[in-house]
């Protein structure tokens, strides 16, 4: 399996030229170019690695590197920028970036390092749970086979994990969900499909009068 690689950059001409080195090594590319985007992905994928730019059209950088700490994910990231000041590189270390290239970078270097931060991290996706890879969410390294609503409800459970999400905030964010009920029944398919029936349910579980939150 590919080691697979996410590119936080907003300059276009630089994902181009990184983007067609790496899947040259066989290396599987993904781009997005704002934090934004960057964190949802991130809450919902799995990479080996990410390439992490610091100065990004809707925040810095550092937002993504605080959200992989507080989620206590390991993944690597080499930030590369073109802020070479000690003060900026240490920061981004404080906050847990793997390695750090100044820009203009050189590739041959760049698919290096990438090499030695992803040597110790080879794709394994059994660790995760749940994860969402091409349109399908994977349980237990298995594919599951969910209708539209259930794959989006699901995703939105996995995109906010041991988050409680109220029934009124579901209902609204799901335009196929319209009513308490509907969500009710979608929310048992799902429990069915992982396996998590019963009065007691380990992942699934039922907050009384509020919402769902998925625990893992």
């Amino acid at each position: 399996m590919k080691n697979r690689v996410l590119l936080i950059e907003d300059d276009e001409d630089v994902i181009v030229w990184i983007k067609e080195y790496l899947e040259e090594f066989g290396f599987e590319v993904s781009a997005l170019t704002t934090v934004t985007d960057a964190i949802s992905n991130i809450s919902v994928n799995s990479y080996n690695i990410i390439l992490l730019d610091i100065n990004l059209p809707d925040f810095y950088g550092y937002e993504v590197l605080k959200h992989i700490q507080s989620n206590k994910n390991d993944i690597p990231v080499i930030v590369i920028s073109a802020y070479s000041d000690r003060k900026t590189k240490l920061h981004a270390f404080k906050l847990g970036a793997s390695d750090y290239m100044t820009k203009p970078i050189d590739l041959e270097e760049l698919e290096a390092r990438i090499r030695v931060h992803t040597k110790s991290n080879s794709p394994d996706f059994q660790n995760k749970l749940f994860f969402v890879r091409d349109n399908t969410i994977f349980f237990q390294d298995k594919a599951l086979s969910l209708t539209k609503t259930e794959f989006e409800l699901l995703s939105k459970l996995i995109e906010n994990k041991n988050i409680l999400l109220e029934r009124e905030f579901l209902c609204e964010a799901l335009s196929s969900i319209s009513s308490n009920r509907s969500l009710d029944y979608h929310i048992r398919n799902i429990r069915k499909k992982i396996g998590d029936e019963g009065s007691n349910p380990k992942y699934l579980l039922t907050e009384y009068g509020l919402g769902y939150k998925l625990i893992y």
